[in-house]
């Protein structure tokens, strides 16, 4: 099953992990909290008064931070402006190192660096069902960004820095957070490996659930060359996303990925990748070595 599911800002602040957004602005996690307290002078007062006295000017800082995050917020708000998220529930399989998806051969990378606990090296595709027992397994895969990404930036202009780099944050932080409510709904309603779920805030953000959400570009999934394969499954179009000649999404504030259930599934880095590696890879793709060389070059997940 497909489903495009839309966002206002209201429906998404619960999702917003505000750790990441202020680790942008360069504050260590503990003065996100800042966006949990009260709006009120005694309530940020109380709040402050917990930082030792030489912190208090950076919590100051962090309190104009939030203020001025709310302000962009409530202006995306009155706009209608919001985020939006498109999933797709596959029937799928493992075979080897790739991932079959509803007749879509996927291939993914294994670790190749040996682990220092001798722990066996990881491929995604071990946390789904191999082809071979005969039983078929789901894997979901999505997309999520802000339709009107173009309309929220223009309410910003080019004189102004600081509300520029507030607003791209913020509309990351959205997609984001779409991508968690999107994840929770489909875990505990149209996929239902977890109905009973009842985690709070804190927990979900903490990603206490079942399961695992590997994003494109990142380390278990390094390949953006990805993205093709998984706009051609879901259509990405239909959340506001293009994809650029280098598998790169745009708009910025986007994300892309799958959802896996099996409880043992954990996240890895796929580590540096050898020559004979990325051969094999290369093969299993259908695309000359030095393109692929260059997709898994420029993503996240790439090391050095």
């Amino acid at each position: 099953m497909r489903e495009v599911l839309t966002y206002t800002v209201d429906e998404l602040l619960p999702y917003i992990n505000w750790i990441y957004y202020f680790h942008a602005w360069g504050f260590p996690p503990r003065f996100a909290s800042v966006a949990y307290v009260h709006e009120c002078p005694g309530c940020w007062a109380t709040w402050r008064g917990g930082f030792t006295v030489g912190e208090q000017l950076r919590a100051d800082e962090a309190i104009h931070v939030h203020r001025e995050a709310q302000r962009v917020l409530a202006m995306l708000s009155s706009r209608g402006i919001g985020a939006a998220s498109v999933y797709r529930l596959c029937r799928a399989n493992s075979d080897g190192d790739d991932l079959l998806l509803d007749g879509t051969r996927l291939p993914l990378l294994r670790q190749q660096t040996p682990r220092s606990d001798g722990s066996p090296y990881l491929c995604l595709s071990d946390f789904v069902r191999p082809v071979s027992m005969g039983e078929p397994d789901t894997v979901g895969i999505f997309a999520s960004s802000i339709p009107r990404y173009d309309e929220a930036r223009a309410m910003v202009g080019d004189d102004d820095p600081y509300g520029s780099l507030t607003m791209q944050l913020l509309l990351e932080r959205l997609s984001e957070a779409a991508t968690e409510r999107m994840h929770r709904h489909v875990r505990r309603d149209t996929w239902g490996y977890a109905p009973d779920e009842d985690l709070a805030t804190g927990e979900l953000l903490s990603e206490r659930w079942q399961g695992i959400r590997p994003a494109v570009g990142y380390p278990s999934l390094p390949d953006l060359s990805i993205n093709f394969l998984l706009d051609e499954l879901l259509d990405m179009s239909a959340v506001g996303i293009r994809l650029t000649e280098s598998a790169m999404m745009q708009p910025d504030a986007s994300v892309s990925g799958l959802m896996m259930a099996h409880p043992a599934a954990r996240y890895f880095s796929v580590g540096p990748i050898g020559d004979d590696q990325l051969r094999d890879y290369a093969r299993r793709r259908g695309m000359p070595v030095e393109e692929l060389r260059r997709f898994i070059a420029g993503s996240r997940g790439s090391e050095k």
